[in-house]
């Protein structure tokens, strides 16, 4: 009887999920068909870009780049990250502790069972990453955890 409840608690736990709960923006300036995005971007960049896919972690040669830049979507080049909010957070993935206001989009994700605040490019749509209440105190004390892949880095000058 007892496991039939923990099944049952199980379940309704997991299925009251629904699209209403993951408000998005549709629209964006940029919009591609899928397969354009396809002739665009690398197989690694469409899946984390388009299909909200995920990097493995210390793959990102931005990861440890610490020059004078502009960090911009490698879908449709706009500004999103200044590299003087950009922290070595430990975790394998670019982290800034806020984003060029305007330029990135957030919505929630409940993918892996509990919410989470998933960044978004304001101008294509594009999948960044997520940002976590962990970065710097004495800052924003925000954490944007970027995929490289979906990044451009463009120096200073």
């Amino acid at each position: 009887m007892k496991k039939l409840l923990v099944v049952c608690v199980v379940m309704l736990v997991f299925n009251c999920r629904s699209d209403a709960q993951k408000k998005q923006k549709t629209e964006y300036n940029v919009s591609k068909t899928e397969a354009e995005w396809k002739t665009q971007l690398s197989e690694e960049e469409f899946y984390v870009l388009r299909k909200a896919g995920t990097e493995r972690a210390f793959t990102s040669p931005l990861n440890k780049n610490y020059k004078e830049g502009l960090y911009i979507c490698k879908g449709c080049e706009t500004p999103l990250f200044k590299s003087e909010h950009k922290f070595d957070s430990g975790t394998g993935w670019p982290s800034f502790d806020r984003e060029i206001e305007g330029n990135v989009a957030f919505s929630t994700d409940y993918d892996l069972g509990y919410a989470r605040t998933e960044e978004h490019c304001a101008n294509c749509g594009g999948h960044l990453g997520h940002v976590f209440n962990d970065g710097p105190r004495d800052t924003t004390g925000k954490r944007h955890c970027i995929n490289g892949v979906s990044l451009f880095f463009v120096p200073k000058n």
